[in-house]
């Protein structure tokens, strides 16, 4: 779920030059990402968003993680959702080429072991559209 909140965000701003959600609840069966936006999403726009997730996750994309000294980490990226513990060093999770950031979250190994992405509701008012997304497990996963 971690890792496909990573792609989540990085499609959004690839497609709508957004910035990152400013709130995310990240839990086994369905989480949900939080994005200042200016309109509500039609479903060409959410299928289209569920597509590019998707196709990502089907590259197989290694997830690393690298660490970068909070000055470092500051310069390339928002430090916004750090908790207050993270103090000097900044571990960045990089999905291939296609996403990095700060994150303290557990992640895959690589994003075919993420499962498929669905996009189970969506939601805009006042300034704020929210995604809810699920998982199915990878087909091999499942018994």
């Amino acid at each position: 779920m971690h890792s496909a909140e990573h792609l989540l965000n990085q499609t959004m701003q690839r497609l709508y030059k957004c910035n990152r959600c400013f709130s995310a609840h990240i839990e086994k069966k369905k989480s949900k990402c939080d994005y200042h936006f200016d309109h509500a999403l039609n479903k060409q726009e959410i299928a289209r968003i569920e597509k590019m997730v998707n196709e990502v996750i089907k590259e197989d994309l290694p997830v690393s993680e690298e660490f970068l000294t909070r000055e470092e980490a500051q310069k390339a990226f928002s430090l916004d959702r750090l908790p207050g513990n993270v103090k000097e060093m900044v571990r960045i999770v990089r999905i291939g080429e296609y996403d990095a950031c700060p994150c303290i979250g557990p992640h895959v190994k690589s994003t075919k072991e993420i499962g498929e992405f669905h996009v189970v509701s969506v939601s805009f008012e006042k300034g704020v559209l929210r995604i809810r997304y699920k998982l199915d497990r990878p087909k091999e996963d499942r018994s």
